[in-house]
């Protein structure tokens, strides 16, 4: 006789965040310390750039300085980053996903250090920390 097992599942308002871990430094007894984040698309209210995404894409291009060696190469690409958006809204432990070249990849981190505080994310109406990933476009 075949026995039956109960799987339980969980309605998409009891699914739990999901979180990842980031890198902040090296704690004082010289150990990798590690800080737990949010996951963009678990949290109830998404971070937000001031003015929203049109505004982010024009920031990035007003802010970007295409780097002159490379841009005469004719390298081309886009820079891939997370970065987190903590509960204050600063942004932080900027880190390159897929980056195309060292002086653009290097730009791109530049560009996000400089950005001002976004709209943190939320979960249950409290702010928490959130990682986001953008790209970074770099066209002649």
């Amino acid at each position: 006789m075949l026995g039956t097992v109960a799987i339980p599942v969980l309605a998409p308002a009891e699914a739990p965040a999901q979180t990842c871990r980031v890198s902040s430094g090296v704690s004082s007894n010289g150990a990798m310390a590690y800080k737990e984040v949010f996951e963009y698309d678990y949290v109830d209210i998404k971070p937000e750039f001031p003015g929203g995404s049109c505004r982010m894409i024009r920031f990035i291009n007003d802010n970007r300085r295409y780097p002159v060696e490379a841009y005469a190469r004719g390298i081309e690409g886009r820079v891939t980053c997370s970065f987190v958006v903590n509960a204050d809204g600063s942004v932080s432990n900027i880190t390159i996903l897929k980056g195309v070249e060292v002086s653009l990849n290097t730009e791109a981190v530049r560009i996000l250090s400089q950005m001002p505080d976004w709209i943190p994310g939320q979960i249950e109406g409290r702010n928490v920390p959130v990682r986001v990933i953008c790209a970074v476009p770099f066209r002649k």
